[in-house]
């Protein structure tokens, strides 16, 4: 039952957290590509650096993998998001945009998570 609560109240914070930051991204950029790329980015860094992360080990495991990877990364990353705005992309006729910002989205968050992997090893 604890765990539940863990990932409810994760999941309201990194909701919240990403609206906050996808709205700020809306001030400095027409599109809300922007947002979503950089909470996908940023969750998926942060999500291979806590796994092997020491900083996790000095947690209650059951934080960090309920409130902290499930919770509150799970919902700030937004792959629904991302399939909706491709989508629309793709129905407003901007093919290459929507083709770039889906190899920029796979393959950027898989050096992200890589990246936030490999700074534990240092």
């Amino acid at each position: 039952m604890f765990n539940i609560i863990l990932v409810a109240t994760g999941g309201a914070t990194g909701a919240v957290l990403r609206l906050i930051l996808t709205n700020f991204s809306k001030t400095l950029f027409t599109s809300s590509i922007y947002g979503t790329l950089t909470v996908n980015i940023l969750g998926c860094f942060l999500i291979g650096y806590l796994i092997t992360s020491d900083f996790s080990k000095n947690i209650n495991e059951n934080f960090v993998k309920f409130f902290l990877i499930i919770g509150l990364l799970g919902s700030f990353t937004t792959f629904s998001a991302f399939s909706y705005e491709v989508v629309n992309l793709i129905a407003n006729k901007k093919i290459f945009i929507s083709l770039i910002y889906i190899c920029i989205s796979i393959f950027v968050c898989i050096l992200f998570t890589y990246l936030g992997m490999l700074i534990n090893k240092f």
